[in-house]
C-alpha cells in the first residue's frame, strides 16, 4: 500500500524491518482544520492562536505583533516552537535560562513554565504533545478525540535529551538534499517534525508517492499556497467500515490528521510557493534510522541507546 518513485528517498524505507500490523476492525477518519475559516481558539495582547489536534499531537498556529508574550505555566512536557520567518525571532525563557532565538529556527522547550517573547510581527507555530488537559479542551476539533481513534498507537515518550532539559535552538536553514535525506527532520522526546522542502507551482501528478502508516497518523500542516491531500481507506472484509475516497483541498494555513492506515498523497495546487510541515508523535524510528536523516539526532537519543 505504499509507491514512491525511486527519486523519492523515502523509496530507501522499504528494506526497514516492519512488524505485522493488527487486522482493521474499525476506521477514523482524517480531520480538516481551517485556520483560515476559523475564528482563533485564543487570543489576547498581541496575539491570535488556533488550534486543533490529532490523538498524540497539538497544533498551535499563532499570528503575532511584537512584545506578544506566549506562556506555559506548567507544560508537563517538551514542546517545539517554529519561526518559519527571517523577519520573526524571539526571546525564550525556561528551565532558568533565557535565550535569544532568530528567525527561520526551530526550538525544543523543555517541561515546566515557559515564556516566548517575539520581536516582530508574523506567525510563530508551536506543536505540543497531547497531554495538556486544557490546550487538549482548547482544540478546535476536541470532540473528535474524545475517544482514541481506531489504529493509533498511544504515545510512549522518547529518552530524554543528552545533557539534560534545556532550550535547544537549530537553524532552519540547513542543506535538507545535501545527504539524501527527506526533507529537514528534527525531533524531541515526543514528537518529530519534518520541514519538507517546498514547491514552486502545481505538483507532477505522474510522481505521486501515495502511501500508508500501519499505527500513527501524520499531521500535515500547511503554511504557504495550498494543498489537495488525497486519502483511500483500503477495503477490509468487513464492508461496514469502509469509507469513501478524499480529495480535499486546504489552503494556508491549515492543519490535517490523516489516520492510519489510509493511503494518502498530497499535491500543491497553487502557483508560487506551497509549504508544509509534517508532524508525528512519537518520533518516527524509521526516519530516525536512516543515517543523518535526523538534523539533531546527536542531542535525542533513540529508544535503547545511551543517553
Amino acid at each position: 500500500m505504499s509507491s514512491y518513485p525511486s527519486s523519492d528517498p523515502r523509496s530507501q524505507l522499504a528494506a526497514q524491518p516492519a512488524a505485522k500490523a493488527p487486522a482493521v476492525k474499525a476506521y477514523a477518519g482524517a480531520d480538516y482544520a481551517r485556520f483560515y475559516a476559523e475564528e482563533p481558539q485564543q487570543a489576547g495582547n498581541g496575539f491570535k492562536t488556533w488550534m486543533a489536534r490529532g490523538q498524540n499531537f497539538i497544533v498551535a498556529y499563532s499570528d503575532v505583533e511584537a512584545g506578544a508574550a506566549l506562556e506555559r505555566p506548567a507544560q508537563p512536557d517538551e514542546y517545539c516552537l517554529i519561526l518559519p520567518e527571517e523577519t520573526l525571532g524571539a526571546t525564550i525563557t525556561a528551565g532558568g535560562e533565557t535565550v535569544e532565538v532568530a528567525g527561520r529556527s526551530i526550538v525544543f522547550i523543555p517541561p515546566g513554565a515557559s515564556k516566548v517573547t517575539v520581536a516582530g510581527k508574523g506567525r510563530l507555530i508551536r506543536i505540543f504533545s497531547s497531554v495538556a488537559p486544557d490546550l487538549a479542551a482548547a482544540c478546535s476539533n476536541a470532540a473528535s478525540y474524545a475517544a482514541p481513534h481506531a489504529n493509533v498507537a498511544l504515545l510512549q515518550p522518547w529518552p530524554e535529551p543528552r545533557g539534560g532539559w534545556k532550550i535547544r535552538s537549530y537553524s532552519l536553514d540547513v542543506d535538507a538534499g545535501g545527504t539524501g535525506r527527506f526533507g529537514s527532520i528534527f525531533r524531541c522526546t515526543t514528537l518529530m517534525v519534518n520541514m519538507l522542502d517546498p514547491r514552486f507551482g502545481l505538483r507532477d501528478i505522474t510522481t505521486l508517492s501515495p502511501h500508508h502508516h500501519d499505527d500513527f497518523e501524520q499531521g500535515s500542516l500547511v503554511i504557504d499556497g495550498g494543498y489537495i491531500h488525497d486519502i483511500r481507506w483500503p477495503w477490509t472484509p468487513d464492508m461496514r467500515i469502509w469509507r469513501e475516497d478524499e480529495h480535499e483541498l486546504m489552503a494556508a494555513p491549515s492543519l490535517t490528521v490523516i489516520p492510519p492506515p489510509s493511503i494518502h498523497t498530497s499535491r500543491s495546487v497553487l502557483p508560487g510557493l506551497n509549504q508544509m510541515i509534517d508532524i508525528f508523535s512519537p518520533p518516527r524510528l524509521d526516519f530516525s534510522l536512516k543515517p543523518g536523516w535526523v538534523i539533531n539526532a546527536a542531542d535525542y537519543p533513540m529508544p535503547g541507546e545511551t543517553a
